[in-house]
């Protein structure tokens, strides 16, 4: 939990150091964007100036012939090479087709030049095939507006000599958008897209213009290069160029777009091309082609009718139908337009309103299982966070504005399907099913999403099992129990009300409802429960509850200013505390004349609050971090340069979460102060103590009371202070913590008291006196064993006790031990601190050091510099704990005493609504709290 740090030097991961004084360290293909150039091929400079300049206009429109045999005529003079009756471009007999750049001196603006007003009028347009051959730049072909691409590639192939069966299916006609490079006038291309088999050229020409400064062109390429490039800008392409590719080829497939003759087949949810749909204003003549199309006629008998129209048109001439046939027939054409059919295995949004409804889509298809709908930007961030798959045009849509994730298929398939998921990015408008929503919600098949304050969506799954819609008006629910269980709004009788009431205020459910308005005094009366007998965990607890209501149900942005305000309300009561314990102190009192040490018992009375605060804190700030969690996940799916709220959210939290570490380190700081203030007085017994005497029993070393006197005391402190913690039902690791600076006390202090009374006239350096302190350190370190603290005491009382060991040494061996072996036998003392030792032993009246016990040349100056006395400023460092916390938000409240407090709490809130209400409403709800 604490160890995904957000950022370095997070305050709430920090170590906490302190003396006696102590201190705290506390479908994803886009317009394939190009950067290549296009070659000049040998005389021919079109890269630049043909297409440049015509590009614009690229279809050459010449009048139709009434006479067919002249048309097919001129058609077979133009494919010929060099022949008579067709201009050369010169005398190396090049095709007709082909231009030279001196050729294109004074383009027609794009402007100027219109498609034909009639469908079957014939013009010529350029198709440039540079992967197909390297001889030429272009060819140009007859096409008419209902020429399919999949036509004009199968006629371009043919002029370009490939004569392979089915060549047709291995190439694509592409749509290319470039511009002229300045310096070279070299042709640039930008973008480019495969164009619909069935899609018309010539209509998408008149239909879709370049940008101001670009050109179109029509290349055919490879369709396998073509995929292949797609793929690779996949892999690596990101902005809002790729986005719109994506969206465009989405959204052409939700309405129909382009899909290949044989998945159309397949797959009647995507019907008719862009084309078909007739997006260009001619009418079409034939009533049989528009009444085929709108019943489902195969695409080649459709196609075959429309040649047969065509034909007879360009034969002979069709006598005017009458006004009112037109009329019809452009209605069944906007008709034919609206037959579009869902998809079947994709879930998808069907848009019922919106902010420019002529230009947009009405189905959306979710073809990833996570869709972004979102505002295209100018200017895209660079990373992959603002990726958007629907890009809505509102004034009031976020670039990130909403997010979707489909369910994941079961594993069994007779198991029923998940449910969507649904979030609004932070700032986002949106509504689910009539109602705001903030966070996260469960997004079922016919809910209704609401996007700003134009768009509305009706969300589709084919792959669900049909279920009614959950949209229907429901009673309005308020957070307060008014809203929950006494509106009469929603049908309930009186007495089903207070029934509800009641079992909601004996509900062992972790749920503990209010409303905004009655939160300040709802936090104030849960800080007045930690004075309360038995309370315990309680304050904590009620927080959690508090905590897990504001994330529920109120707004996103009350959750981080309650966890600062119940921090900083922690932190007051804390303040309180400490001062009241130094005002009892003897020193502090007025009265000085009688000054002595408070008992043990006394200490314990005062540091339990502290205590009981310090095991709140540390449970709160467990809880707070879950929360931190969830706000940093969000931060990283919305990304940070998007949401300002959400980072200005979690410095809020960041600061409550430095304060809740404050009020750890103020109550560990000042607990261990006053124990170790009365353990001072209470550890020099254990030195002077003889545990021999007649009146210490060691035969029931657990029983306190049967241990020599001299160590009651110091063993009363400890056994006070376990009672505290387990009382307090402090988390262990800062019981072990607590237990641990307490004996890291106990041995500096009893070590350095050693240390100094060795070299006085009362030296503890003999045999004798050894023996009893090596006898209370033993029982006093098997008690600590007995109760659990064995293993931590061992660790801290090291120094004290391999001190022991060496004066409990016989005094014959000692005098024959060298100073290399004493080093190696006892390397918890340093080289002064065993010479001190030595030095200051007592051998007896008249008796020096043997020689021995002398230090070699190179470590005298490092021990005649070097302090003999243990510092109390390497104490171990306070570390907050990762696991092991107690509260269970998610399970029914077990412990009666938590219930009672809890049930109190609702009682509380309730009266505090009733006094809301109106004098003449109060009665009304027929709920009576004393029940």
């Amino acid at each position: 939990m604490f160890s995904d740090e957000r950022k370095d030097g997070s305050p709430r991961f920090g170590k906490l150091h302190f003396p006696v004084g102590l201190w705290i360290n506390s479908p994803k293909k886009h317009f394939a964007k190009l950067g290549r150039r296009w070659p000049s091929v040998g005389s021919v400079k079109s890269t630049s100036s043909d297409t440049a300049s015509r590009g614009s206009e690229p279809v050459e429109m010449r009048p139709a012939t009434k006479n067919k045999a002249s048309r097919h005529k001129r058609i077979s003079a133009l494919f010929q090479r060099g022949g008579t009756g067709v201009p050369t471009s010169g005398g190396r007999g090049r095709w007709a087709s082909e231009k030279k750049l001196a050729d294109l001196i004074d383009p027609l603006p794009e402007d100027r030049v219109e498609p034909p007003s009639q469908g079957e009028v014939p013009g010529i347009l350029k198709i440039y095939g540079g992967d197909i051959s390297t001889g030429a730049n272009y060819k140009s072909v007859l096409a008419t507006a209902r020429s399919t691409a999949r036509q004009l590639v199968q006629e371009a192939l043919e002029r370009y000599g490939v004569a392979q069966a089915n060549a047709e299916d291995a190439y694509v006609l592409c749509d290319v958008v470039g511009n002229v490079n300045g310096t070279d006038g070299s042709w640039q291309a930008q973008y480019l897209r495969a164009v619909g088999d069935s899609e018309r050229p010539l209509v998408l020409q008149d239909v879709w213009k370049p940008k101001t400064g670009c050109t179109r062109r029509f290349e055919i390429r490879r369709r396998c290069d073509v995929e292949r490039m797609a793929e690779g800008e996949d892999g690596d392409g990101s902005g809002i160029s790729q986005a719109r590719r994506q969206q465009s080829r989405r959204s052409r497939a939700a309405s129909g777009g382009h899909v290949a003759p044989k998945e159309r087949a397949d797959n009647l949810s995507l019907r008719r091309s862009i084309s078909e749909m007739n997006l260009s204003t001619k009418r079409r003549r034939d009533r049989k082609g528009v009444l085929s199309m709108a019943v489902g006629e195969p695409q080649e008998a459709a196609e075959e009718s429309r040649l047969k129209a065509a034909e007879g048109a360009e034969g002979t001439s069709t006598p005017p139908a009458s006004e009112a046939e037109a009329m019809d027939v452009a209605n069944l054409e906007q008709l034919s337009q609206c037959l579009i059919q869902p998809p079947t295995e994709h879930p998808y949004f069907l848009q019922l309103l919106g902010y420019n409804e002529k230009q947009e889509f009405v189905i959306h298809v979710m073809t990833r299982r996570r869709h972004i709908f979102g505002r295209p930007e100018r200017c895209p961030a660079p990373d992959q966070s603002n990726y958007v798959d629907t890009f809505l045009s509102a004034p009031d849509i976020l670039p990130r504005h909403c997010c979707v994730v489909s369910s994941v298929p079961p594993a069994d398939p007779s198991q029923p399907r998940g449910s969507a998921m649904v979030r609004p990015f932070r700032g986002a408008l949106i509504t689910h099913n009539g109602a705001p929503l903030h966070r996260q919600v469960e997004l079922a098949p016919g809910d209704l999403l609401g996007m700003g304050q134009h768009f509305l969506f009706m969300y589709k799954d084919p792959r669900a099992a049909a279920a009614p819609p959950a949209w229907l008006p429901k009673a309005w629910v308020s957070p307060g129990l008014v809203g929950a269980l006494a509106c009469q709004a929603c049908g309930r009788s009186l007495q089903e009300r207070q029934e509800a009431f009641r079992a909601y205020l004996k509900s062992r459910e972790p749920q503990l409802r209010y409303r905004p308005q009655e939160q300040e005094a709802l936090l104030a009366e849960i800080v007045r429960l930690q004075e309360a007998p038995n309370c315990r965990l309680g304050p904590a607890f009620l927080f959690g509850l508090c905590l897990e209501h504001a994330a529920r149900e109120l707004e996103p942005g009350h959750l981080p200013r309650l966890i600062a305000r119940i921090a900083q309300l922690v932190k007051e009561a804390v303040w309180e505390k400490i001062k009241e314990i130094g005002d009892r102190q003897p020193e502090n009192q007025q009265d000085k004349g009688e000054l002595g040490n408070l008992s043990i018992e006394e200490v314990a009375a005062d540091l339990r609050p502290l205590m009981l605060w310090m095991a709140n804190a540390m449970e709160l700030l467990s809880l707070v971090q879950k929360r931190v969690l969830d706000i940093e996940k969000d931060l990283d799916l919305e990304g940070a340069s998007h949401n300002a709220l959400l980072s200005s959210d979690l410095e809020t939290c960041d600061e409550a979460m430095a304060v809740l570490d404050e009020v750890i380190m103020s109550t560990f700081q000042q607990s261990v102060y006053y124990l170790t203030k009365t353990l001072y007085s209470a550890l020099p017994a254990l030195l002077d103590s003889n545990p021999f005497t007649a009146t210490a029993d060691l035969s029931h070393v657990p029983e306190l009371s049967s241990m020599p006197e001299g160590i009651q005391g110091t063993l009363a402190i400890y056994q006070a202070t376990l009672e505290l913690t387990r009382d307090c039902d402090l988390h262990p690791d800062l019981v072990s913590q607590t237990f641990g600076y307490l004996f890291f006390f106990s041995n500096a202090s009893l070590f350095n008291t050693l240390m100094e009374r060795g070299s006085s006239h009362q030296s503890l350096f003999q045999w004798a006196k050894a023996v009893q302190i090596r006898t209370n350190l033993d029982l006093v370190l098997d008690w600590l064993q007995g109760v659990g603290l064995g293993d931590i005491a061992t660790e801290f009382f090291r120094k004290l006790s391999t001190t022991a060991n060496l004066l409990c040494v016989p005094k014959t061996s000692l005098l024959q031990t060298s100073w290399s072996r004493l080093r190696n036998d006892y390397p918890a003392l340093t080289p002064a601190q065993l010479q001190h030792v030595l030095t200051n032993y007592q051998l007896g009246p008249g008796r020096v050091s043997p020689e021995c016990w002398s230090p070699p040349e190179k470590e005298r100056d490092e021990i005649a510099h070097s302090d003999i006395f243990e510092s109390f400023t390497d104490h171990p460092p306070l570390i907050l704990p990762c696991d092991g916390f107690r509260l269970r938000l998610s399970e029914p409240v077990s412990d009666d005493t938590l219930h009672r407090q809890l049930t109190r709490l609702r009682r509380f809130l309730w009266e505090l609504e009733r006094e809301s209400l109106p004098a003449n409403q109060r009665a009304v709800y027929g709920l009576d709290p004393s029940q």
